[in-house]
């Protein structure tokens, strides 16, 4: 029941409700869990390592420079999210967290 906050949305009172309980049962079992180590931690970010790969473009003129950048990231969810040209920092943080909940 733990795993199912998350999935596809749902909170911690969806998955409290589907199954009949308080939502407190959900937060003091995973509290118990973290206390026993066998929780993680923090529900915040996750850095994970990037690969930068230096591919040779092709110079055909009719390729505009901002076109010609890509980057592809996966996500934990085994999702991926490809952009093209430059993205600003914060339009980025919100795709990775629509494209995570989704």
């Amino acid at each position: 029941m733990l795993l199912e906050v998350g999935v596809a949305g749902a909170t911690v009172a969806d998955v409290a409700r589907r199954h009949d309980l308080t939502r407190q049962h959900i937060y003091q079992w995973r509290r118990e869990l973290r206390r026993k180590g066998m929780w993680p931690r923090s529900d915040g970010a996750v850095f994970l390592p990037v690969e930068h790969v230096v591919e040779e473009l092709d110079q055909t003129p009719d390729v505009e420079p901002e076109e010609a950048l890509r980057f592809e990231i996966v996500l934990g969810n085994s999702r991926t999210l490809r952009c093209n040209g430059q993205i600003e920092d914060d339009a980025l943080v919100r795709l990775i967290r629509l494209v995570e909940a989704a």
